[in-house]
């Protein structure tokens, strides 16, 4: 297949790198520089696995924050030695490193030969002694001398100490600030010209069960191993975001965790955080990938996820993985789509997309299709055209009779797009029955061209003054 464009660095922006063994509050600290709840924090080493990437203000420094899976000792085809894999490509890529000790548990076998290591990667570092809180934390923190990267900085991020130090410490040690780039008044820009300032970036999020292959193909789009991958299910446990380019512009790409049905998942535990995460992934995407296995069809989870996204309001581009090892794909496609046009008529049209993450075949038909279906989400029906259609949908099928009484609808209108929502009003409209709701529905997404994307029918009735009187 063609290499797709690569993902964004964050332009000049510099990156700074927190890393360190697993448990001495890494991701704890992101969130504090960060300035919110970001990262998922429990008390199990390990949680981090992928990592995590922000914008933080730093003392007036604009930086690339990335918080990393802890250090340790595997071999390089385990899940440890993956997370290791992918902390040290981070490390390579910084402009400051800042390595976390627990001051509290001392100067252990594993800081001692990480920090030979990050001496040999030619990186500045900043030594940070986390868990530093009170006297005694300060002094044990000083045994972290012993590692010969400078003079430790004592702080607690889970108690917010330190940190005004280390912000200052960051901000000192980073590469002097790029002169800005002249004003467009300075580059000579004729007065009153329209200022075309570029539109944000697509915001995607990409969804499924547990190893339906999200992280695969997250790592396929930007043509690098940014995602940890394996056999294992559930291997992703945050919510982490990354950005790449196409040929229409920048993409603001969520891999999350995979969604299970809400009766397996421990309330207590890990995983309910990971949920949690990606569900609030998906209500702030415009545009949802919802990623299934295809040799496995359509699961009813599936399709608790796709009403999801058609509650919350958001496009949705269905995407049929593994196609590589489907056996008789005529018959599966056929499956799939009856199953989804018999459980999610609400979403007919749903755009639907094979391909094999694991070889790359058919990954390149993805993006456009999200293109395509984002145009139909922001999609805007002109009023003339509307109410002509209207018209014949009235002449064609009238409204029914409510109470021995026929309904008199009157005109429609769109209110917004991003989905597109549309506005009834008329005579009792808000008696208007269902089925009758659908017909509307129906019609609006096959005579303006709106498959797939979620339509919103508003009713608005008017009241007779004179009803209540005798």
């Amino acid at each position: 297949m063609a290499k797709l464009p690569p993902a964004l660095t964050g332009g000049a922006l510099p990156v700074v790198v927190i890393a360190g063994r697993p448990n001495v509050g890494k991701s704890t600290l992101f969130n504090r520089l960060v300035g919110r709840r970001q990262a998922l924090v429990a008390d199990t080493p390990g949680v981090t696995r992928d990592r995590k990437e922000a914008e933080a203000q730093l003392r007036g420094r604009t930086v690339r924050l990335v918080d990393t899976a802890g250090l340790e000792e595997a071999a390089p085809d385990t899940l440890y030695g993956r997370m290791r894999a992918s902390s040290e490509s981070a490390v390579a890529q910084a402009d400051l490193v800042l390595f976390c000790i627990d001051a509290r548990a001392g100067i252990t076998p594993a800081d001692s030969h990480f920090a030979v290591w990050l001496r040999r990667q030619g990186r500045p570092v900043l030594l940070i002694a986390n868990k530093s809180e009170g006297r005694q934390g300060a002094a044990a923190a000083m045994e972290a001398y012993a590692l010969g990267l400078g003079t430790p900085l004592a702080i607690s991020a889970e108690h917010g100490e330190g940190l005004s130090d280390l912000m200052g410490e960051i901000a000192d040690r980073l590469p002097p600030e790029a002169e800005a780039a002249p004003s467009g008044d300075e580059a000579g820009d004729v007065e009153g010209e329209e200022d075309e300032r570029p539109a944000g970036p697509l915001r995607l999020a990409i969804v499924g069960r547990p190893n339906a292959g999200k992280s695969t193909l997250l790592n396929r789009l930007l043509g690098e191993e940014r995602m940890i991958t394996g056999p294992e299910p559930g291997l992703t446990r945050d919510s982490v975001t990354v950005m790449l380019h196409d040929a229409q512009g920048p993409i603001q790409l969520v891999d999350t965790a995979g969604l299970r049905r809400k009766a397996r998942i421990d309330d207590a535990s890990l995983e309910k955080m990971s949920v949690s995460a990606s569900i609030e992934a998906l209500k702030m995407a415009e545009v949802v990938v919802l990623t299934l296995d295809a040799t496995l069809g359509v699961h009813e989870q599936d399709l608790q996820i796709a009403r999801l996204i058609e509650r919350e309001g958001r496009c949705c581009v269905l995407a049929l993985n593994k196609w590589d090892a489907v056996e008789d794909r005529i018959a599966t496609r056929q499956a799939i789509s009856d199953r989804i046009e018999t459980s999610l008529a609400q979403m007919r049209g749903i755009p639907v997309v094979s391909f094999s993450a694991l070889t790359g075949a058919g990954v390149q038909k993805l993006l456009p299709v999200v293109r395509r279906a984002h145009d139909v989400w922001n999609r805007r029906v002109p009023t003339g055209a509307l109410n002509r259609w209207f018209e014949t949908m009235l002449e064609r099928h009238s409204p029914p009779l409510v109470g021995g009484r026929r309904l008199k609808l009157r005109y429609m209108t769109q209110a917004k797009a991003r989905p597109p929502t549309f506005i009834l009003f008329g005579t009792r409209a808000e008696l208007l029955p269902e089925d009758y709701q659908r017909y509307l529905v129906n019609g609006l997404r096959e005579t303006f061209d709106l498959p797939g994307t979620p339509i919103r029918l508003l009713l608005r009735g008017t009241r007779n003054p004179f009803a209540e009187k005798e």
